[in-house]
């Protein structure tokens, strides 16, 4: 250990640093990107299997998908599904290859409303993880934060023991539930928050402690450590690396390849923004929602409201995208095409 401690400092990346307070994730489903980064785990979601699966450095994956789906028979409808959830897991599986914790798979957000269809979904990719001998520990079955989701995550985490990411979150009545419910982790978005207060307010930019989506998180992060909550908190969507400062000593933080390369050749210095201490100095108080309660405060936030639906139809509309690609490899030459 020679050189003297200021200089050894001095050399530090932002995301060295960082992970000194944090546990950094990677958000892509792109496994070739993580191994730079050496997060601990790793997300993906339908948007960014999508796009990986696009790309020809993963066509034997999808390949291999494919095939799994045509063995298994039945209507085209059926052959696509199952192809799609053999393709996230095949992803997930060779991201675990690279990472030494977990990785977050997405149940598909047409069934955000459907509790018992999540549950099964989810059952059922835990299943296929299992079949590549993958153990349930290193999966976060991803759901969307609605009620039906949420309550799809108490039952997936009490009844099955497999852990839950809640994502699209963005109010704090569903952190509030999502607490309740006792799921592993939690999604709070923050840079749709922003894009959203850009949008809908004459103020077109923030510094980084008065960004809302930061804002957000901070308030959800006391609320959790205040009352001694033990799901996880993990800031999500990022649109500048001052978010992801403005948020160091969150528990976790995803961050998409671009931003943990710009933290990477970053070396200004890191301080803990948040921690369980100050969180006890707090003034929140404690609140239980049931269903009604749940409805009507995240309805009374329209910001949240507005994002969860649209991420809703976003997710879903690439899920559509993703099953045309596999449905069009699958199935055009016997359809004539």
């Amino acid at each position: 250990m020679s050189g003297s401690p200021v200089k050894r400092q001095r050399m530090e990346s932002a995301l060295d640093q960082l992970k000194q307070f944090t546990t950094v994730v990677a958000d892509t489903g792109d496994f070739h990107a993580i191994e730079e980064f050496k997060p601990q785990d790793a997300t993906t979601n339908p948007s960014l299997i999508l796009a990986a699966a696009q790309m020809p450095a993963y066509q034997e994956l999808v390949g291999e998908a494919i095939a799994y789906g045509k063995r298994l028979g039945g209507s085209q409808e059926e052959q696509t599904q199952n192809a799609i959830d053999k393709l996230f897991v095949l992803f997930g599986a060779e991201i675990l290859k690279k990472i030494p914790g977990r990785v977050s798979t997405e149940v598909d957000a047409r069934l955000s409303f459907d509790k018992d269809a999540m549950v099964a979904r989810a059952r059922h990719l835990i299943e296929l993880y299992k079949d590549v001998g993958i153990s349930k520990d290193r999966i976060l079955i991803k759901l969307s934060s609605t009620w039906e989701g949420i309550q799809a995550g108490k039952e997936l985490e009490e009844q099955h023991g497999i852990h839950c990411n809640m994502t699209l979150l963005f109010s704090f009545a569903q952190a509030v539930a999502c607490a309740e419910a006792g799921v592993t982790l939690i999604s709070p978005f923050v840079g749709r928050i922003l894009d959203w207060h850009v949008a809908n307010t004459g103020k077109k930019a923030y510094e980084p402690l008065e960004d809302p989506g930061v804002k957000s998180v901070t308030k959800i992060y006391n609320y959790y450590k205040k009352f001694g909550y033990k799901t996880i908190v993990m800031g999500a969507s990022f649109r500048n690396t001052g978010e992801i400062k403005a948020l160091t000593g969150c528990d976790f933080l995803t961050i998409s390849p671009a931003l943990l390369g710009e933290l990477l050749k970053d070396s200004s210095k890191l301080v803990p923004m948040l921690s369980a201490k100050a969180a006890q100095a707090s003034d929140l108080e404690k609140i239980h929602l049931d269903e009604k309660a749940f409805r009507w405060l995240h309805n009374e936030d329209q910001m949240a409201v507005e994002k969860l639906s649209d991420g809703i139809r976003k997710f879903a509309a690439d899920a559509v995208k993703l099953e045309r690609m596999l449905a069009e490899r699958m199935f055009s030459a016997e359809n004539g095409k």
